[in-house]
């Protein structure tokens, strides 16, 4: 069982011309939702809020008029890989853009390819950390940076956090502690999905 919010979370509609291809999905439409991250994850937590939103907000962008198109994009990420949270937000980004690195998909008859379709930056921050999506049919391209402090942690989480770092939570504080962190997580979903405060995004096309 996960939390109640997960399924009042924002929806995102794609089409994946591999999954029609191979009889994945009919026409290749597909949905994913916030606990499909959450389960690539392995946890719900606003980095992977934030990844989430942070690729419904490019696609947007990017197709205004059509659904967006799986595969049919390439993301580069403003730090490089082993840097803070970038490798867990880039995961979550693959999961919905199809976007992958050397080791993704290679594609079929010269089709369908996401190998090579995500990058990293070398060894500093690049485009003041916003990820930059481009589509490769058009060139249009859009950064996006998301900013989870937009949405402040409860002034009450400190004393728990401390408590869960040094491996002395009791069971109430952790229930509390559990409670309080996914209420963050149902604030920016739900409450500031389309927030500029929280998503800075910059259309390049």
């Amino acid at each position: 069982m996960y939390p109640d919010f997960f399924d009042k979370a924002p929806v995102i509609r794609i089409r994946d011309p591999l999954a029609q291809l191979l009889g994945s999905a009919t026409d290749g439409v597909m949905d994913y939702h916030y606990v499909d991250a959450v389960r690539l994850a392995g946890h719900s937590c606003p980095t992977v809020a934030g990844a989430f939103l942070t690729a419904r907000a490019a696609l947007k962008v990017l197709y205004p008029d059509t659904l967006p198109e799986r595969g049919g994009i390439s993301v580069h990420m403003p730090s490089p890989e082993t840097e803070g949270t970038t490798g867990v937000v880039a995961q979550v980004i693959t999961l919905i853009t199809g976007a992958a690195t050397q080791g993704g998909f290679k594609g079929i008859g010269g089709r369908f390819a996401r190998n090579g379709l995500l990058s990293f930056a070398v060894d500093s921050v690049e485009y003041d950390g916003a990820v930059r999506f481009e589509r490769l049919d058009t060139g249009a391209a859009v950064l996006v940076n998301f900013d989870a402090h937009k949405t402040p942690v409860d002034p009450s989480q400190r004393e728990r956090m401390q408590a869960v770092i040094q491996n002395r939570e009791t069971p109430e504080q952790q229930a509390e502690f559990a409670r309080l962190w996914q209420e963050r997580v149902r604030r920016i979903l739900l409450e500031h999905a389309d927030d500029p405060a929280l998503l800075s995004i910059i259309d390049l096309s």
